[in-house]
This record gives structure tokens, C-alpha cells and sequence, in this order.
């Protein structure tokens, strides 16, 4: 049993560091950049707000051909805007090291490490 204890306290530790690895990390430090200016870009937040909310609708049934065209220029304005860009390109880079990691691990025990089991409580 003390194995076990001492084998689960080294897994901890070395969990820690793992995270403090992440954090410190460029491509984590941009990534948390990148979503501070995009939350303090009160255009492009606008700009995300109102696609979200032209998607929603769809989703609810309002699929008219005003709709789609709106949602088509809103998509044009997001790829237009820096701050969306930039914020997209990081967390493109932030999950691509994730998935990185993840691969390692996955080789390395021999199995799927962050495997969806799909589904849900509902």
C-alpha cells in the first residue's frame, strides 16, 4: 500500500511540473494573450456576439436565405478582423501542442491517453 501512495505522489509531482511546464511555455503565454486582447476588443467581441447569436437563430429554425447571407458576411468581417485572427492562430497553436502531448503520452502507456468515451449524463 505505502508503494502505491509513493508511486500516486510522484505521478502528483510530476503532474505539477507538467502544468507549470504548460504555463510557462510561448505558445500557452500567447494564447492567453491573444483572448486578453480579443476580450478587450470591444468591436471584435460585437462581431463574435452577433455571429453566435445569427447561428443560434438558425439553429432554432430561422434558416432563411437573409439569415445565411448575414452570417456569410459576418464570417467575412471575423476573417477581416486581427484580433479574431491572431486569437484563432493561437489557439490553434495551443491545441495542436495539447494534442502533441497527448500522442506522447498515448505511445508511451501504450493506449488512447484523452480518449472520448463519447455520450453524457443526458
Amino acid at each position: 500500500m505505502s508503494q502505491e501512495v509513493s508511486n500516486e505522489q510522484a505521478v502528483e509531482e510530476q503532474l505539477q511540473t507538467f502544468i507549470e511546464t504548460v504555463n510557462d511555455s510561448e505558445t500557452y503565454e500567447e494564447f492567453v494573450a491573444a483572448n486578453e486582447r480579443l476580450e478587450a476588443d470591444s468591436e471584435a467581441m460585437a462581431l463574435l456576439e452577433e455571429y453566435q447569436q445569427k447561428r443560434r437563430q438558425m439553429q432554432r429554425g430561422g434558416s432563411g436565405d437573409a439569415t445565411m447571407s448575414e452570417l456569410r458576411e459576418l464570417r467575412a468581417e471575423m476573417d477581416d478582423n486581427e484580433t479574431i485572427q491572431a486569437q484563432q492562430a493561437a489557439q490553434e497553436a495551443f491545441v495542436s501542442l495539447l494534442q502533441e502531448t497527448n500522442d506522447v503520452i498515448s505511445e508511451q502507456i501504450g493506449r488512447e491517453f484523452a480518449q472520448s468515451l463519447g455520450g453524457g449524463c443526458c
